[in-house]
C-alpha cells in the first residue's frame, strides 16, 4: 500500500510542477507554439507578401525606419 501511496504524490507532484510552469512561462510558451504551428502548417509561405508582418505591422518591401528627415517631434533644446 505503500508504494501505492507514493506513486499517487509522485504523480500529483509532476502535475502541479508542470501546471506551475505553464502558468510561470505562459507568454514564452504560446509565442513557441504559435511559431510551431506556423512553421508545420503546409500552406504557410514565409515568402508570401501577404503573410509578412502578421497583420497590422510593416510589410516586407518597406524599410525598417521611415523617412527620419520628417519627425514631429520639436527639437531639443542646448544647454
Amino acid at each position: 500500500m505503500g508504494a501505492v501511496v507514493t506513486a499517487v504524490i509522485a504523480i500529483a507532484a509532476v502535475v502541479l510542477g508542470w501546471i506551475t510552469i505553464e502558468m510561470a512561462c505562459k507568454p514564452c510558451l504560446e509565442t513557441g507554439r504559435r511559431a510551431m504551428d506556423r512553421a508545420l502548417d503546409p500552406n504557410y509561405d514565409p515568402d508570401s507578401p501577404t503573410t509578412a508582418g502578421g497583420g497590422g505591422g510593416a510589410s516586407a518591401t518597406e524599410p525598417l525606419l521611415g523617412d527620419l528627415s520628417a519627425s514631429t517631434a520639436p527639437p531639443a533644446k542646448a544647454i
